[in-house]
């Protein structure tokens, strides 16, 4: 599952990678600077494993984590294969959501592809040319469905009405995410879309190092812009997230931080928001040996969450022993909490809920 990084040339996005990866992506001040999609693996900040950590005392930690995709700025005209654009759509129907950076602070000295700072323009921008490019798809795939509906075919029926819903959605300047399915068929058929415009989006407003915390005149014109599309907005100051990751120490990031009136990075915030925007949780094993973080989609089973461990464990899955995380910190222990009868045995059925605590046996 990969979060792709998208926006207009010149609004920090190679830097925001960068910080989030620790990866050296070429950032400099000129559009195409960016031509090939770097990916970062990224660790997802939880305060849980090390409280784990600090109960168990395991020879070592392995946290969750994230992939995040870099990719180039997108300019007007992309959806006809202006700039490298077909190139940059490519990547980005490769990602499983987006997050859009937007430009939300004022600098002489960062040349802005389109003349000034106007972060609604600029959102509008990158929309249109990811809902033209979906309404070219979706206009091929009518052609052929239609001859198949015609033929009395049910499938193709309920497909043609769902792209003629779609195509109207999309020539109202309408993303495809704002469409609800009416039914299992329809969600299957939109999976199958692979629409760039369905894909779950969270807005990063990359401000000034005086607006990291509340904010400035243009991120109000953002929420305000996107209060209906159930997005989250975060607000960034990709600069000075630069600087923080250049510090040396733990304390030197904190004093740094202190000053700016924030209580931890704004990147970790955004690592943690795009784990939940790929609808990702975590549950943990935790023994002498390792305490580890696992990623599995939400809604995953017993059986599945065993699986992300190794296919095996899925394969021959007897049961999952499970404590959940307040209840192994509160007593402190797996045999404390046994004790206190809030070790559980579960199946084939179990639904994992985030912060679980698990062990999984198995026969192969």
């Amino acid at each position: 599952m990969k979060a792709g990084i998208v926006g207009l040339p010149n609004v920090g996005k190679s830097t925001l990678f960068n910080c989030l990866s620790n990866a050296k992506a070429q950032s400099a001040n000129f559009p195409f600077c960016t031509i090939e999609p770097n990916i970062g693996v990224v660790n997802v900040p939880d305060s849980r494993i090390e409280k784990l950590e600090e109960l168990v005392k395991p020879e070592r930690v392995q946290m969750a984590t994230v992939d995040i995709v870099d990719i180039a700025g997108l300019v007007k005209g992309a959806s006809k294969g202006e700039g490298l654009g077909n190139q940059f759509l490519g990547n980005i129907r490769e990602c499983n959501a987006i997050i859009h950076v937007l430009r939300c602070f004022d600098n002489d000295n960062i040349v802005h592809v389109d003349g000034n700072v106007n972060p609604i323009r600029d959102k509008e921008t990158i929309d249109i040319e990811l809902q033209l490019k979906d309404l070219e798809n979706v206009e091929k795939r009518l052609e052929k469905v239609k001859r198949a509906a015609k033929t009395g075919n049910k499938e193709a029926i309920v497909e043609e009405a769902l792209l003629n819903r779609i195509r109207e959605t999309l020539l109202q300047a309408k993303s495809a995410r704002t469409i609800t399915p009416q039914n299992i068929d329809e969600e299957v058929l939109m999976e199958g879309f692979q629409l760039i415009t369905a894909k779950p989006v969270l807005y990063v407003c990359n401000v000034d190092e005086n607006s990291a915390v509340n904010g400035n005149k243009y991120v109000d014109q953002v929420r305000e812009l996107v209060k209906d599309e159930d997005a989250e907005v975060i607000v960034l100051s990709v600069g000075a997230e630069a600087d923080i990751t250049e510090l040396e120490s733990y304390e030197e990031r904190q004093v740094f931080l202190e000053d700016m009136g924030l209580s931890e990075p704004g990147a970790s915030v955004l690592i943690r928001a795009a784990y939940k925007l790929l609808k990702q949780q975590t549950y943990f094993t935790a023994g002498v040996k390792e305490v580890r973080a696992w990623t599995i989609n939400v809604g995953s089973t017993a059986p599945q969450a065993a699986g992300v461990i190794h296919t095996d464990f899925e394969k021959g899955f007897i049961r999952a022993e499970v404590i959940a995380f307040e209840d192994f910190v509160h007593y402190g222990s797996e045999a404390k909490c046994k004790e206190a009868g809030k070790f559980k045995v579960e199946g084939k059925e179990y639904i994992v809920k985030d912060g679980d605590v698990m062990h999984f046996r198995f026969n192969v």
